[in-house]
């Protein structure tokens, strides 16, 4: 299987974060990346890693986007071997669709469920292009359970 590397802009694009912010994690070795001529590439186990030990919240963007990032603590009994990472693009879907889908999907990461525990979601919503991108990172029955419920919430409409 093809490992999939992804360049610094794609990385910043996908967390909501500038592209400079994504340079400093590099280069303070927060960040896995790989030098490929004079550009950085950064692998899919890279960018898990960095999500999984990583508290950074995503910034606001000023251009009328709006992103949101929410991590569980991790408890003891909720550590699992194998952790996925996704993202889910929606198109044409309006404001009050993406704050239903964000608001539910972040209620449910504030459940005691021990299947939320440990896991990350971060939001972001590009209004002038009615399009929304949520990135996932956790146990395989955290995604299965995420992807279920934007299955749900999405088609519902």
């Amino acid at each position: 299987m093809e490992e999939k590397f992804y360049t610094i802009y794609q990385v910043a694009d996908l967390l909501g974060m500038h592209h400079k912010t994504i340079r400093k994690f590099i280069a303070e070795g927060k960040l896995g990346a790989a030098k490929a001529g004079k550009q950085w590439r950064i692998s899919d186990n890279d960018l898990s890693a960095f999500m999984e030990n990583s508290n950074v919240k995503a910034e606001e963007k000023i251009e009328g986007n709006t992103s949101l990032d929410f991590t569980t603590k991790t408890m003891d009994a909720a550590k699992t071997r194998i952790n996925v990472s996704t993202v889910i693009d929606i198109d044409d879907i309006d404001k009050n669709q993406y704050m239903r889908v964000s608001n539910t999907l972040i209620a449910s990461m504030n459940s005691k469920d021990l299947i939320f525990q440990g896991s990350t979601l971060n939001v972001k919503y590009y209004e002038s292009e009615s399009r929304l991108k949520i990135l996932l990172w956790g146990s395989v029955k955290f995604i299965e359970e995420m992807l279920d419920m934007v299955t749900m919430l999405v088609e519902s409409v």
